[in-house]
């Protein structure tokens, strides 16, 4: 096997691994949409019994996968970029999208738990011990 066969043979696992972590990530957030319309909360919300606990619900059950899936295409990003065309202008691409995702993967924390990722998560008063 030639040198050229076996670039040619890792380049193509590469491109498709690549792949495989971007259709993973579309398929977490389809399962993700999937499941919480799903839900009984798409009854309560649509009906209009307790429309915002269900909207609250909403948010925390799709916003978690949608941070998973936002990890996973920077990680098929860096994968492309890094292994198959690392040159100055896919760097800069690939730093520009990490910085898009990074804000976005901060405005869905900022909006499910209420904080911005770098404040401390509020202490919760363990049941046992009310003094943690």
């Amino acid at each position: 096997m030639a040198g050229s066969e076996l670039f040619a043979i890792v380049r193509a696992a590469i491109e498709w691994a690549a792949l495989g972590i971007e259709v993973v990530a579309v398929a977490v957030i389809v399962a993700a949409v999937v499941m919480v319309v799903a839900s009984e909360g798409t009854y309560q919300y649509l009906f209009g019994r307790n429309a915002t606990a269900a909207n609250k619900s909403y948010k925390d059950q799709l916003g978690r996968p949608l941070l998973l899936a936002l990890d996973l295409l920077v990680a098929a990003d860096v994968v492309k970029t890094v292994a198959l065309e690392p040159t100055l202008t896919n760097i800069e691409a690939l730093g520009l999208l990490v910085l898009v995702r990074t804000f976005l993967s901060w405005t869905l924390i900022l909006e499910i738990e209420g904080r911005r990722p770098w404040e401390k998560r509020p202490e919760i008063a363990h049941p046992a011990n009310p003094e943690k």
